[in-house]
């Protein structure tokens, strides 16, 4: 079925987050407690792990939590806790996954067999939905991992229902020729070819089969906004399911849990579950 593509503008002081309780808001109930951490470790090195997190209600299901930092070592997925936090308080069972870097023995493609052998041990938490959510360069994991069942190498473990793009990079050719984050995209990459880019550009691979919400701001100065619209774009044009969410606080107010772009990408997720 063909979705037409859908802009969502947040405005300022729409959505408000919910405080710090066991009051049922339209997000979900926020846990008072914090939750019990289970590490998981899907690999002999140091940075093959997952933390999973479940919340003190019925889980309304599983959020795999990709953190960014242009896939470089010394971003590490401490970034990505406080979503994590928030979310198990809203109800969500929650993962947050570490993955070798580049700079610690990561890259393409070990990074992404990691980012599959994660999502691989979580099975036994994914009954309901198993949404990918990640920023920045997490988006573009998340993303990527809707699709690398297509391929032999990532083929088998669960299949992601959603994926929530957090200010991603989610066309790696535009990346590497405008030289973001000092040629991030490019030391990840390593020395492309085609085979490369098909294989770990979600550009490439649209469409999937999944729908795919990218969360961005337009005074984002890290990632562009035009990231977002043309991976959108090009979903549209080959019939995907995929929505731009157009919210406000630059490359780092969808990972703040006090502010609207964070509760824009908590409200993607309510409609899910």
């Amino acid at each position: 079925m063909r979705v037409s593509r859908r802009t969502v503008l947040l405005a300022s002081g729409g959505i408000g987050v919910a405080a710090a309780g066991c009051e049922r808001t339209e997000s979900g109930r926020v846990a008072a407690v914090e939750p019990r951490v289970q590490r998981i470790t899907y690999g002999d090195d140091p940075s093959q792990w997952v933390d999973v997190r479940e919340p003190q209600v019925p889980s309304r299901g599983l959020v795999a939590v990709i953190h960014g930092g242009f896939w470089k070592a010394q971003y590490g997925a401490e970034y990505a806790e406080p979503l994590a936090v928030d979310l198990v308080g809203r109800g969500w069972t929650t993962a947050t996954l570490e993955y070798r870097r580049v700079g610690n023995g990561g890259g393409y493609p070990e990074t992404l067999d990691d980012v599959h052998a994660a999502l691989g041990v979580l099975a036994p938490f994914a009954a309901g939905p198993l949404v990918a959510l990640g920023h920045s360069a997490g988006g573009h994991l998340a993303t990527w991992a809707a699709a690398r069942g297509r391929f032999d190498r990532w083929s088998g473990g669960p299949d992601l229902t959603h994926v929530v793009s957090q200010a991603g990079v989610l066309d790696l050719r535009s990346a590497v020729r405008e030289h973001l984050g000092t040629d991030a995209a490019l030391a990840f990459l390593g020395d492309p070819d085609e085979a490369a880019y098909d294989r770990a550009d979600p550009l490439a691979q649209v469409p999937l089969d999944v729908p795919v919400w990218a969360v961005h701001a337009r005074d984002d100065d890290t990632v562009p906004f035009a990231q977002a619209e043309t991976y959108v774009a090009a979903a549209e044009r080959a019939g995907a399911d995929a929505t731009l969410v157009e919210v406000t606080g630059g490359h780092f107010g969808v990972i703040d849990t006090a502010g609207d772009a964070w509760a824009a990408c908590v409200e993607v997720l309510d409609s899910i579950a």
